[in-house]
């Protein structure tokens, strides 16, 4: 593992009484962890990804593409509790990992529940078939590469509320440093709330018909989150709470002349900067209605599918209700320090974009922030197709 790891200086959450605190926060795509490698201990490619974390030493990260775990589904027993991935995560591999004699860091793990792989009763992809079964995925191979997804799976994701070739896949979860605390009776998920409630949403249209892509009834059940959008507020020692604004836009491809996924993908990015507007149409799944107040502290993180220097649509949604944002800190646009061919410094993910985000508050101050890579030679040892994104913050006191 060491032949492709450089490390990253620890940098831990130092605060004393009431005086400013810094914390470093990240965000990492692991691509399709599957309940099956979570119930081991000794899966190759998940152990490779905890020990990344554990170089990169973040107080909180954000991980896209964990499975949530639902009873009877890739090897998870009939009885068993829903939701336990990212306890497995943790307890099975990253609390468990140090290297060089380095101590652990000791995270508490969270998950909600996630539109991936979730049927909608619907034929949400036109293809004439409501597919409503799926292929339970094979075992991951000895390397720990996850199955490859099935024709059966595929339609059945078509139909699903996001993207899933079974239930709960490419789902998400937070660690958190157990020194500091989620407040979790103010925890805000935002799974179920319509795409027909933004106003002026970008509805699909087929091209041919010039008739909506969904129909009256799937369009007013159709859900703007492709996995979801979670506020988790965060305390630190200081006393100072940060909300970190969690999400994973569905990829603005593999759709046709309709273009429902460009659009979906917009309109879960044009929430967060309604959300911090402060729009009254949004409802979280409590029922809670409005954004976030102004004067809170924030961090938006996650693979958020997007370049603004190459959109994948003719509108820019990340620039235009993301990093222009008038509570978002100036775009940092983190770098790696590794040159790679054929990616910019500034690129996240192995096929050449910037789509991983972790972007403070304009209230908050950013001390430095990069994007970990290993050299050219690992690359193709590399457990993900996405590298993680970091930034150290300092968060004021109360």
């Amino acid at each position: 593992m060491r032949r492709f790891i450089h490390a990253v200086a620890v940098f831990t959450c130092s605060v004393a009484g009431a005086q400013n605190a810094a914390i470093r926060v990240a965000t990492f795509n692991v691509e399709d962890v599957r309940s099956s490698d979570l119930a081991r201990d000794d899966q190759p490619r998940v152990k490779a990804i905890a020990e990344i974390i554990q170089r990169i030493r973040p107080n909180v990260i954000l991980i896209n593409e964990i499975a949530y775990d639902h009873p009877g589904v890739d090897s998870v027993a009939d009885d068993a509790v829903p939701g336990q991935n990212a306890v497995r995560f943790v307890e099975n591999y990253v609390n468990r990992v140090s290297f060089e004699g380095a101590e652990p860091i000791r995270y508490k793990a969270y998950m909600w529940p996630s539109n991936t792989g979730m049927h909608s009763g619907f034929d949400l992809d036109n293809d004439g078939e409501v597919t409503r079964s799926y292929d339970q995925p094979p075992a991951s191979n000895a390397s720990g590469k996850p199955s490859p997804q099935t024709q059966l799976g595929r339609a059945y994701g078509g139909d699903s509320w996001g993207f899933g070739t079974f239930p709960g896949q490419y789902a998400m979860a937070i660690l958190v440093d157990e020194r500091l605390a989620v407040l979790e009776d103010d925890v805000r998920t935002f799974r179920l709330m319509p795409w027909d409630y933004l106003p002026a949403p970008f509805a699909p249209i087929d091209p041919e018909t010039d008739e909506p892509w969904y129909d009256a009834e799937e369009w007013s059940r159709f859900r703007l989150s492709s996995k979801s959008h979670w506020d988790i507020p965060v305390q630190l020692p200081n006393g100072t709470v940060v909300h970190m604004l969690c999400s994973h836009p569905t990829p603005p491809a593999f759709d046709g002349p309709e273009e429902r996924n460009k659009k979906r993908n917009h309109d879960e990015l044009r929430f967060w900067g309604d959300y911090l507007s402060q729009r009254g149409y949004i409802v979280d799944d409590n029922s809670q209605t409005g954004g976030l107040p102004r004067g809170e502290y924030f961090v938006i993180l996650g693979d958020l599918n997007a370049d603004p220097d190459d959109p994948a649509w003719e509108h820019n949604a990340i620039r235009d209700h993301i990093l222009t944002h008038p509570r978002v800190l100036k775009d940092p646009e983190p770098k790696s320090d590794i040159e790679i061919d054929g990616l910019d410094a500034t690129d996240t993910a192995t096929w050449g974009k910037r789509a991983d985000y972790v972007l403070p508050s304009k209230r908050l101050g950013l001390i430095r922030t990069g994007v970990w890579r290993p050299t050219p030679e690992n690359l193709g040892g590399f457990p993900s197709d996405h590298f993680p994104v970091w930034a150290e913050i300092e968060v004021p006191a109360p």
